[in-house]
């Protein structure tokens, strides 16, 4: 089982690959991106809890009003969320790309932008992006956290962590603000400050089924498999909640196997 900050290099490594794992499946923080939870519109939250084949249908649908009006900002930008949603990254990007051309100033499309190269795995250009979007003698909240997510995946813990509390000050409590800070730490292996922050996250008016499901991860790498499938199970079908868990029960049994043939190899004294 993992617990804390003891957990040595291999429980690190499971944390991680769990998270990034169930976060390409769709089952943890952004659908595919790898923005943890960061700021999402309306329309995206509803379309991120559809059924496959009713996303594919607003996939559809906004692609047809995106190619007779690709210049359209809310179109694109619902279009371009809806395509990360079902793992079309790429694609996504491309329309991100095309919309910041046209808005080269306008923070919005900047943020999202950043969010679209973050999630196709381009973390400088995304950073870039996030910070010319910022404007410091007015900062934005939403961005300060997207640039700390971003920091996060670059492997600057600290640096990501001192912004996450900056935006915590411009605006106490946002549930996708801690919900990140718990991410950073399940990101470390450091599973009870993540799931401290992700409780918190989880119990803020507002908070919506990201979180959840992030408590949920957190909860189950520490092997408490029972509480994370009823969190998860509040958000999920009962069999989609039952699968993640299955998975990370086979994770931490794959660990548990691994350590215990280590031991076994290891050359006796006498």
């Amino acid at each position: 089982m993992l617990t804390n900050r003891s957990m040595n290099a291999t429980g690190k490594r499971l944390a991680r690959t769990a998270f990034l794992a169930l976060l390409a499946a769709g089952v943890a923080g952004c659908g595919t991106s790898k923005m943890t939870t960061g700021s999402i519109s309306r329309q995206a939250n509803t379309a991120e809890a559809a059924a496959p084949g009713d996303l594919q249908g607003a996939a559809d649908q906004l692609g047809r009003t995106y190619a007779s009006a690709p210049d359209n900002k809310p179109v694109a930008m619902q279009y371009a969320s809806v395509l990360q949603m079902k793992g079309q990254t790429d694609q996504s990007l491309a329309v991100m790309r095309k919309l910041a051309i046209g808005y080269p100033k306008d923070r919005d499309v900047l943020a999202a932008y950043g969010k679209a190269l973050a999630a196709s795995g381009e973390l400088q250009p995304a950073l870039d992006a996030v910070r010319r979007a910022q404007t410091p003698e007015y900062p934005d909240w939403k961005l300060v956290s997207a640039e700390a997510a971003i920091l996060d995946q670059l492997g600057q813990t600290q640096e990501a962590r001192g912004l996450y509390r900056k935006a915590l000050d411009l605006k106490p409590n946002d549930p996708s603000v801690l919900s990140n800070l718990g991410m950073s730490y399940v990101l470390e292996g450091d599973l009870k400050s993540a799931e401290t922050y992700l409780r918190s996250a989880a119990e803020q008016p507002g908070a919506d089924g990201r979180v959840r499901q992030n408590l949920a991860l957190a909860v189950g790498l520490q092997g408490r498999f029972d509480e994370a499938e009823k969190i998860a199970s509040q958000e999920l079908p009962p069999e989609q909640a039952q699968a993640n868990v299955s998975y990370l029960r086979a994770m931490l049994a794959q660990q548990n196997a691994w350590n215990q043939i280590k031991a076994e190899d290891k050359p006796t004294t006498n």
